[in-house]
């Protein structure tokens, strides 16, 4: 048998991993793979989410970044080696592909110098060598019809004519002039009617009192600038006395006139309308009810959920809390606590079970003892873990353990305070949390520490009614909204960063972007302002989508969606796209009102919440019904 072929060791292999063959591969620009393996898989395009600043750095601080190139079959990068580099280098001076290959060996002589005796070829000459040809003289016959049909011009001649010339020789002197054409004809005046008759009808004569009354008028509110009269015959009336007054004004106003056409611009409605992208392209976002939680006998003022989008608390003017879960909509427990419910927070951290309510003058940290047990068994020993200091701390609040009733409710700790709490919210990790209490004092927000039973007040005086607080994500940074402002404070350095203006009234609430950057403003007077954090302090957007009072308003935390819950019963759900490159602005577009909640008293919707993971929303209403939209 024959010996396999094997390639030259010069040629390089082709990569056949993909199997598209010879085509433009721009056409897979828009899929996510660049073609197919020997199997008939799809080869998966590399995650490319570097902008040109990542570009930038890299260029900066990889070595091998100029020797790194783009395979256009797989889509991969790859670094040239040392041959390949020397082999692009010889190409671009014009040299020869191979190292070894020699432009300048001797000369071979072919034909040896000595003339020899026989010729090479012996072949007679051709017949058409010595005559003319036929083809040549077709050619010829065709070029000359064509210049005498005119099909084939002879080259013209050069113009020698003056670029200059006279502007107004070709002028029509039977032409409109400018200032004619915008000429505006005089305002005619109006004819004279019944009242200016020397015998008028007797109704349009004035009585005394009216004959008064139009003496007291201001000369420019009278109605008429005379007074009807009646005369037996046209003999009898006498010569006007305000003619020549009357001819002056007429001249005045013809010759003050301001003669001058506006230009009216004809725009095209449609192009004022923004190009927004269609709502269908830039799903998934919640679209239909899909569960009614009922039980709260009145107005269901807050919403929150766990971690894992298991439970869902609510908090109701009922005085209870209660616990549903999710996907069922069943009421797993039922929580009284002898207060309306102003603010529920479930603790953000996946390890702790631990909710706080606010009550009255007071906050509860309840276990409500749902799903894991170790978790939530692993909670309480984190609470009871909790040794006492030796010496007495002066704190602006009280911590109080729950008594045995209400520990068997699920109440743990009471934190008490010395006015009405009406928010409360938590840090990221989990053990930090915030409260806001009716007070115009400089004791409006306090910051509590779970671990260690620690509370403190970090603002010395007052800036302003607060109506809520949040904690930054990422970084350490706390937003203070109060009516008109939202104060940005650097926890570490203990200054305020920024103040933005939110152009609004009075502000309801806040929230803030998972990424960090963007915070939207919900407000009373039917506003929701989106700032921009790195672009200014003043809104990048307002939204006017509502007819009434905004009460709530949420972002997602993974899916660019946000919602803004109105008095008017609608939930928006707004698409809300925040870009990589610093460069790109926000895209903001609304894609769907949800509506399902009765108006009760006035008041529509009162909290928004997505859930954690899916593209869901929840709703809390004035009616005592929790909506989930999925």
């Amino acid at each position: 048998p024959c010996p396999p072929l094997t390639p030259l060791p010069s040629a390089p292999l082709q990569d056949i991993r993909n199997t598209v063959g010879n085509i433009p591969m721009e056409w897979y620009q828009d899929f996510p793979h660049i073609g197919y393996n020997l199997e008939g898989k799809r080869i998966y395009k590399p995650i490319r989410n570097k902008d040109e600043l990542d570009m930038f750095l890299e260029k900066m601080e990889n070595p091998d970044y100029w020797r790194t190139v783009q395979d256009k079959m797989t889509g991969a990068d790859i670094k040239l080696t040392d041959e390949q580099v020397d082999l692009v280098h010889r190409l671009q001076k014009g040299q020869f592909g191979d190292v070894h290959f020699n432009p300048y060996e001797p000369a071979v002589d072919f034909f040896t110098h000595e003339v020899m005796i026989h010729p090479v070829t012996n072949r007679p000459a051709d017949k058409r060598s010595f005559i003319p040809s036929l083809i040549e003289k077709e050619k010829v016959s065709k070029l000359v019809h064509a210049i005498k049909m005119g099909w084939i011009k002879p080259r013209k001649p050069k113009d020698d004519t003056p670029t200059y010339y006279d502007l107004w020789a070709h002028e029509d002197p039977n032409s409109i002039l400018g200032r004619h054409k915008m000429h505006v004809p005089a305002p005619k005046m109006k004819l004279p009617g019944h009242e200016e008759s020397y015998n008028p009808p007797p109704e349009y004569l004035l009585s005394e009192e009216e004959k008064l009354a139009w003496e007291q008028q201001e000369p420019a509110e009278r109605k008429l600038n005379f007074v009807p009269q009646q005369y037996r015959c046209l003999r009898a009336v006498p010569a006007y006395s305000r003619f020549i007054h009357e001819r002056f004004e007429r001249c005045l106003d013809l010759y003050l006139c301001p003669r001058q056409r506006k230009m009216r611009v004809n725009v095209d409605p449609e192009d004022l309308i923004p190009k927004l992208p269609k709502p269908r392209d830039l799903q998934p976002f919640p679209t239909t009810q899909a569960l009614v939680y009922r039980g709260h006998t009145s107005l269901v003022r807050c919403l929150s959920i766990s971690p894992s989008g298991q439970w869902l608390v609510s908090g109701s003017d009922d005085c209870t809390v209660r616990f549903w879960e999710v996907c069922t909509a069943r009421c797993m427990k039922t929580l009284p606590v002898g207060g309306v419910v102003k603010s529920v927070a479930w603790n953000p951290n996946p390890t702790v079970c631990l909710v706080a309510i606010c009550v009255e003058q007071s906050v509860l940290l309840v276990n409500p003892c749902l799903g894991d047990k170790l978790l939530y068994g692993a909670t309480d020993q984190l609470l009871e873990s909790y040794v006492e200091p030796e010496e007495e701390r002066v704190q602006p609040v009280q911590w109080v353990m729950a008594t045995v009733e209400e520990h068997s409710k699920g109440v743990r700790v009471l934190v008490q305070h010395s006015k009405a709490v009406k928010q409360v919210t938590w840090h990221g990790k989990g053990d930090y949390f915030a409260s806001v209490v009716s007070d115009n004092s400089n004791m409006q927000v306090l910051i509590h520490q779970t671990s260690k039973r620690w509370s403190q007040n970090p603002f010395r005086k007052s800036k302003g009614l607060v109506q809520c607080v949040l904690f930054h994500p990422i970084r350490p940074y706390f937003f203070v909204a109060t009516q008109r402002y939202v104060r940005v404070y650097n926890l570490l350095k203990q200054e305020l960063t920024k103040k933005l203006m939110t152009n609004c009234k009075w502000v309801s609430s806040m929230a803030i972007h998972p990424g960090g950057d963007n915070i939207i403003c919900g407000s009373y007077d039917s506003k929701l302002a989106w700032f921009d954090l790195d672009l200014s302090t003043r809104p990048y957007q307002l939204l006017r989508h509502h007819k009434k009072a905004l009460r709530s308003v949420a972002f997602h935390k993974h899916y660019p969606l946000f919602a803004s819950g109105s008095d008017d019963g609608t939930v928006i759900v707004c698409h809300g796209m925040v870009y990589n490159d610093l460069l790109q602005n926000p895209l903001l577009v609304p894609v769907k009102v949800l509506k399902g909640h009765v108006l009760t008293l006035d008041l529509g919707v009162l909290d928004v919440l997505f859930h954690p993971t899916q593209p869901w929303v929840f709703s809390s209403g004035a009616d005592g019904t929790v909506r989930l939209y999925t």
